[in-house]
C-alpha cells in the first residue's frame, strides 16, 4: 500500500536516530531493567498533560517492551494496562515519551515490538504475556496488574491495530491515533475516541472521520489536533499526551475530572479550541452523563 511505503523510510530513520542518540542506556535495557529518573508528583488534578506521581522503569523483551511504575512490586494497588501498536517501521523506542508519561500516571504500558503491528496479533500476545506475569508469584507484577480494565491504543498503523485489537472481549476501551485505514471498526463493541491531525498528509483526517462515522454502534468521540502532523505525536508527544491520558484515566480508572473532558455539556475537549480544530460525538456519546453514578 502506498500510505505504508510513504510512511516506513521516515519513521525507521527516526527510529534509528533515536537509539543512536540513547547510546548505551537503551543498549543494557534489552538485557536488563532501565530505571527512568523518578517523575514528580502530578500537580493539578485535571493536568492531565503533567507527568504523573510514579517513578518509572522498562523492560525490553523479545515481543514486548513494557514502561510501568517502578515500584509497582511495592504498590497499593492493582494497575491498568495499555496496549499499543507502533507505526509502519516504527519500534516503541520511537514513542517512548508517550509510554512513559502513561506509565508515570499509574499504567502499564505492553508496546509490541513489531514495526508491523496491523494485525494486533502482538498487542494480544501481549495482554497474554501480563497475565501470565500477573500470575507468577515469583514476578514484580505478581497480583499487580489490572487485567480488568485494559485500553488499545496505537499510531498510523498501529492506529488500525487498535482498531483490529477493539474486537478482543478483554479491551475496555480504544484510543487510534491518526488510524491508518485497515480496519473494520464494526466488530469493535467499546468506547473509542478518534485522534486525526489537521495537517496530517499522510493519514488525511477524513480517513479518521469514515472510522468515525462508521461508530455509530459505539460511543465515539473524533478530536483532530490543531496544526498537527503526522509525525507530531513521535518523541515529545505534545498536544496528545493530556487528552490521551484524560481517556485512559476515565475509562481505566473511573476518573471522574478526566471523563468531564469527554462527556455531558461541559466537555472539556469541546470548548479547547486552541488545542482542537474539530470535536464530534456521536449519539451515543453525547447520551453519556460527565459524572458516573
Amino acid at each position: 500500500m502506498l500510505w505504508r511505503r510513504n510512511l516506513f523510510a521516515p519513521l525507521a530513520a527516526l527510529a534509528l536516530a533515536l537509539t543512536a542518540s540513547a547510546g548505551a542506556g537503551t543498549a543494557a535495557a534489552v538485557t536488563d531493567t532501565h530505571v527512568v529518573a523518578a517523575a514528580p508528583a502530578a500537580s493539578a488534578a485535571d493536568d492531565f498533560g503533567a507527568p504523573g506521581p510514579y517513578a518509572t522503569a522498562v523492560e525490553v523483551g523479545a515481543i514486548t517492551t513494557l514502561y510501568y511504575p517502578r515500584d509497582i512490586a511495592d504498590s497499593d494497588r492493582r494497575h491498568p494496562v495499555i496496549v499499543w501498536g507502533n507505526g509502519t517501521g516504527g519500534v516503541p523506542l520511537v514513542y517512548r515519551d508517550l509510554m512513559l508519561h502513561w506509565a508515570s500516571q499509574g499504567f502499564v504500558v505492553a508496546a509490541a515490538n513489531t514495526p508491523m503491528s496491523n494485525l494486533g496479533i502482538s498487542m494480544r500476545a501481549s495482554i497474554d504475556m501480563l497475565t501470565g506475569r500477573n500470575a507468577d508469584p515469583g514476578s514484580i507484577f505478581f497480583d499487580r496488574v489490572d487485567l480488568e480494565h485494559i485500553g488499545a491504543s496505537g499510531h498510523s498503523q498501529g492506529g488500525a491495530a487498535a482498531i483490529v485489537v477493539g474486537s478482543d472481549p478483554r479491551i475496555d476501551t480504544i484510543l487510534p491515533i491518526q488510524p491508518g485505514p485497515l480496519a473494520n471498526i464494526n466488530a469493535v463493541r467499546v468506547p473509542a475516541l478518534l485522534l486525526a491531525g489537521q495537517r496530517d498528509s499522510i493519514v488525511f483526517p477524513a480517513l479518521v472521520k469514515a472510522f468515525y462515522n462508521a461508530a455509530d454502534h459505539i460511543p465515539a468521540l473524533y478530536g483532530e489536533v490543531r496544526g498537527a502532523d503526522h509525525f507530531t505525536v513521535v518523541g515529545d508527544p505534545g498536544p496528545f499526551a493530556a487528552p490521551t491520558t484524560a481517556w485512559f484515566r476515565a475509562h481505566l480508572m473511573g476518573d471522574r475530572t478526566a471523563r468531564a473532558q469527554f462527556f455531558g455539556p461541559g466537555c472539556g475537549i469541546c470548548t479547547d479550541t486552541a488545542t482542537w480544530s474539530d470535536v464530534r460525538r456521536n449519539g451515543l456519546a453525547l447520551s453519556i452523563p460527565a459524572a458516573t453514578p
